[in-house]
């Protein structure tokens, strides 16, 4: 292509030397009206993403199999953000010495979230959970981080029939991804398998029940009990193929880890696509290490530097934690990123199947805290979290 080449001629002269008065006689005869402290861009934006928030415990709820329901509101009484069924949100406090998080599959639907209310189901086991199910009460405030995770349905990802598979506490997120479906928030068909070890272990069983009467398809699978209109043993192939076309459909599951790898081998013969299957990934937990290690962390956070002990069985994270510090975190399983912190030396190891790091941060030494664990002294920076 030619281009034509522009003189600057005498006229386009005068035009320059008339622009700055221009715009002086523009500016001049403009209203007084001045320009607004806050934007509703900006208003918009902090609704959607508050990062961290304040909120406080108004209701606590027990549950079967151990579980107890928490329901929350913001302290400064606004709306929580609208999140994807299936997510997330970390919730954060003070223990003792230490400061903790534990992320925590949201309950609620989201058109809850927008009335000001959320609610999580929490298992009493590990040292986070036990103490929100036995020491937490209502009134108590806590620090909440925005809903985040890929653990939700996406249309132009997944079959509109979906397979959700849970297994004890993995039934939360489903609870959001139903009551999202029965009310219109999202466009799928769901089809349920609930395993559990008995009648007495089914936490939210009346919930469902009403769900099932709505349009739910809700099937009960009981391994150590035998119960008219429920199924016994294990979730197969063979009964999953009995409710369901397996071929046509997304597959979400969330529950132990040993339910993951029964349920992916009976799957596998099917040959499906990798994003057919989606899992929860759920947190990285303490190395099973029968005489761990311990060695000397340096951890740098703005101006700071703080020497901490950091055990061979534990995560850097936990390590900080354990320390009182606020290291951020979401996740705890690798994929977020959001606890990204730079490797200055030291040998460390990463959890298997967990390095969710991009091939810039290992090239420049980036790695995720969450789910590094040292193997030797180590020194890294990190950002503070709020």
């Amino acid at each position: 292509m030619k281009f034509k080449k522009q003189v600057f001629g005498f006229m386009d002269m005068l035009r320059f030397k008339k622009l700055v008065p221009n715009r002086r006689e523009a500016l001049a005869s403009g209203p007084d009206t001045p320009l607004p402290k806050v934007y509703r861009t900006n208003q918009q934006a902090e609704r959607l993403h508050p990062g961290y928030m304040e909120v406080e415990l108004t209701k606590i709820r027990p549950l079967a199999a151990g579980m107890r329901e928490f329901t929350f509101r913001r302290v400064d009484s606004s709306a929580f953000p609208f999140f994807r069924a299936g997510q997330y949100v970390s919730l954060q406090a003070k223990i003792g010495d230490s400061l903790a998080s534990r992320p925590y599959s949201i309950v609620s639907s989201p058109r809850d979230a927008l009335a000001g209310r959320l609610v999580l189901g929490i298992e009493d086991a590990g040292f986070f959970s036990s103490y929100m199910c036995s020491q937490a009460k209502e009134g108590d405030r806590f620090h909440m981080t925005e809903p985040a995770g890929e653990f939700h349905y996406e249309t132009l990802r997944d079959s509109r029939k979906i397979v959700c598979i849970a297994g004890g506490s993995g039934i939360t997120p489903f609870m959001s991804m139903a009551s999202a479906m029965l009310d219109g928030t999202e466009d799928y068909e769901m089809t349920l398998f609930y395993g559990a070890k008995d009648r007495q272990h089914i936490p939210y069983h009346e919930e469902l029940t009403a769900m099932a009467e709505k349009g739910l398809k809700v099937i009960y699978v009981l391994s150590d009990e035998q119960a008219e209109g429920y199924e016994s043993g294990f979730i197969t192939r063979a009964l999953l193929e009995k409710y369901t076309d397996l071929r046509s459909a997304t597959f979400f599951l969330c529950g132990p880890s040993a339910m993951y790898q029964f349920v992916q081998e009976e799957l596998k013969p099917l040959g499906l696509p990798i994003k057919a299957v989606r899992k929860d990934a759920g947190s990285c937990t303490d190395l099973e290490i029968s005489d761990p290690g311990t060695f000397s962390l340096t951890v740098r956070m703005r101006d700071n530097v703080f020497e901490i002990k950091a055990r061979e069985n534990e995560t850097l994270l936990t390590a900080m934690e354990r320390a009182g510090l606020n290291a951020p975190n979401k996740c705890r399983a690798g994929g977020c990123g959001f606890c990204h912190s730079k490797w200055i030396k030291g040998e460390f190891v990463i959890a298997e199947d967990r390095d969710g790091r991009r091939e810039a941060d290992k090239k420049f030494g980036f790695i995720h805290p969450c789910v590094t664990y040292p193997a030797g002294d180590m020194e890294i920076e990190v950002p503070v979290a709020y």
